[in-house]
């Protein structure tokens, strides 16, 4: 990453970059990274306490699991620093290949690992090394696909363009959920806790390489180019977002809570709690979510269109008052054990995610001038994912042991308010200009 961009005619990026390619290009990275990282979710739930931890308590286990799993989100905003600033600086489309290949390296070694009876306080100790790749990766992921797409958006389409890079969370979900799923069916309980886990890691190398070959197919964005042409570049992005744009980086951050505290509550904690409390099977919990997630991926270009059509801001708060409330479903819904019930919470609350996620991906970018967008967008995306994620696993978990399922409840409806104040703070950005 140490070459500048080179002037292309426009005939040559509008041809590199047709609204297919742009789409699919934003998509799939995302779609690929976010599988990378529920992989790692769904494992963290189900396995890699007694593989990777010697805790004789399996409350203990999980509760380790769960650190592990939020190191991954203190990660990712120096991800957003790092990738931030050579985005800003060189380029967005070779600084996606390096986030793409830091992350699936981090995801394939994880898969190869020794457990903690084969090499001792070594396995957890690489674990976490190889979680925080993962983090460092995904934090330079997100901001990039987000402008390869709304930078490469046509007028008043910037909330639908924005909007392919949201949906690969719930494809990369379905990948890694329908293929734990698979294993669940196939391997005994036995086979699926000594090799059948790493399965679903091993196979991002093979995304890996897919994801690539299609980045690398794509030009440099319109809107960057022209900062390039304009020699608008500035020596050190973050130093500027902190010193001029510190205002939207805070209010993104916080409006950015309520996506992930909706997620990660519904699937990481739901998942451990229906296993290990309700007694679900396995797979059968797993069913009921890759069932839930259409629901997310319906919400998802439903709530963009609606964005470009009435700005982010109204479909933002129309979208988290309803998460606000629906932290007071928690506890009759999951909590009463009935599959249909249970279904139907985890259907309320990936919904709310698709329609509190699908407008980020064009109001992030919005929020900030291009030459410190990649930087801004991922900055703000990523100190969301700290507030409302790294912990909202392991919080859940000491709430429900010591109040119920109504603390933790109240903990999504406590999240969703934190969003609502940053989004009623921010200016709407549907008109705003990128180039």
């Amino acid at each position: 990453m140490s070459s500048s961009p080179v002037s292309t005619a426009p005939a040559d990026v509008a041809r590199k970059n047709s609204a297919s390619r742009v789409i699919f290009a934003s998509f799939i990275g995302t779609a690929i990274e976010f599988y990378d990282f529920y992989v790692y979710a769904t494992a963290a739930a189900l396995v890699i306490g007694p593989v990777f931890f010697p805790h004789g308590s399996a409350t203990a286990q999980a509760l380790s699991a769960f650190v592990t799993f939020g190191i991954a989100f203190i990660a990712r905003p120096i991800g957003s620093f790092i990738f931030g600033h050579f985005g800003d600086r060189i380029g967005r489309k070779s600084t996606l290949v390096v986030s793409l290949l830091v992350m699936g390296l981090s995801t394939t070694l994880i898969g190869f690992l020794p457990g903690y009876d084969s090499i001792g306080s070594l396995a957890p100790i690489l674990l976490c090394i190889l979680r925080f790749g993962q983090g460092i990766g995904l934090g330079g992921e997100w901001g990039g696909a987000a402008l390869l797409a709304t930078e490469n958006a046509p007028a008043g389409k910037r909330g639908w363009f924005g909007m392919f890079p949201q949906l690969g969370p719930s494809i990369g979900f379905l990948a890694s959920n329908g293929l734990f799923f698979g294993l669940a069916l196939s391997l005994s309980d036995d086979q699926f806790r000594s090799w059948g886990w790493r399965v679903p890691f091993v196979v991002s190398a093979v995304l890996v390489v897919l994801g690539l070959y299609v980045r690398m197919k794509i030009a440099e964005t319109p809107a960057f180019q022209a900062a390039i042409d304009r020699k608008e570049r500035v020596r050190v992005p973050l130093a500027t977002l902190l010193s001029r744009h510190w205002r939207p980086t805070l209010l993104g951050a916080l409006a950015m809570v309520v996506c992930y505290t909706l997620f990660y509550i519904s699937t990481v904690f739901s998942l451990s709690y229906g296993v290990s409390v309700l007694k679900f099977t396995r797979q059968g919990f797993l069913g009921l979510l890759c069932i839930a997630v259409l629901f997310m991926a319906l919400a998802t270009p439903l709530s963009a269109w609606a964005s470009d059509r009435y700005g982010r801001k109204p479909v933002l708060i129309v979208g988290i008052v309803a998460a606000i409330l629906s932290g007071f479903t928690m506890a009759p819904l999951l909590g009463s054990g009935s599959t249909p019930l249970v279904l139907l919470f985890l259907i309320i609350e990936l919904f709310l995610m698709g329609v509190t996620f699908a407008p980020m991906g064009a109001l992030l970018p919005e929020l900030f001038p291009t030459s410190v967008r990649y930087t801004g967008a991922g900055v703000a995306y990523n100190l969301g994912g700290i507030l409302g994620a790294s912990v909202a696993p392991y919080i859940a978990q000491v709430l429900v042991a010591r109040g119920g399922l109504t603390w933790v409840g109240a903990y999504v409806s406590i999240a969703a308010t934190v969003s609502l104040i940053g989004v009623l703070c921010m200016r709407e950005t549907r008109d705003a200009r990128l180039m």
